[in-house]
């Protein structure tokens, strides 16, 4: 059974390898006990190396400059993780660069923070696109974020950095 599932697992290695996506087949057949993939992250230093693949010595191809910038973890191989961000930009990063906290970023036009989660509740500020603010929670359609010292709630649409259904406490 284990020799069935290894011969499997280099199968679908050469089948990644001659289709140009092989660094996401060898993390998904290594598989690992982390959450879940896909996953929302958030990074954990204001220097961060997104890399052409998993390890030190691919090129960096991008320098984040701040610290808790929103992230969708896809892929993880070993001590490294491919992370997204709201633009679609991808690339690998250490796992000690990644962190569990929630953090989103406001996309579109500014958007209205409401004191609860109903068109018709009363504004408690204007978020500006690409505003980062912790996530809170979400109930339905509606998360509440925190940015700074503002507490408000915005539609989950005007928002990256969540799932549309994913329940948030």
């Amino acid at each position: 059974m284990a020799r069935r599932k290894w011969v499997r697992a280099v199968a679908g290695l050469g089948l990644a390898l001659a289709s140009g996506v092989w660094w996401e087949a060898i993390a998904a057949a290594v598989g690992g006990a982390e959450a879940p993939l896909p996953h929302f992250a958030s990074l954990h230093s204001d220097k961060v190396n997104l890399r052409a693949g998993p390890g030190d010595r691919y090129p960096v191809e991008w320098v984040y400059v701040r610290k808790d910038w929103p992230v969708e973890v896809v892929a993880q191989f070993d001590h490294w993780r491919r992370v997204r961000d709201w633009a679609g930009t991808e690339g690998w990063v250490h796992e000690k660069m990644v962190a569990g906290r929630r953090e989103v970023i406001v996309i579109g036009g500014v958007r209205a923070l409401r004191t609860a989660p109903d068109l018709a509740a009363a504004l408690v500020a204007r978020a500006e696109p690409g505003v980062v603010a912790r996530l809170d929670e979400c109930r339905g359609g509606w998360c509440r974020i925190v940015a700074g010292d503002v507490t408000g709630w915005v539609e989950r649409s005007n928002i990256w950095g969540v799932y549309p259904t994913e329940a948030v406490p």
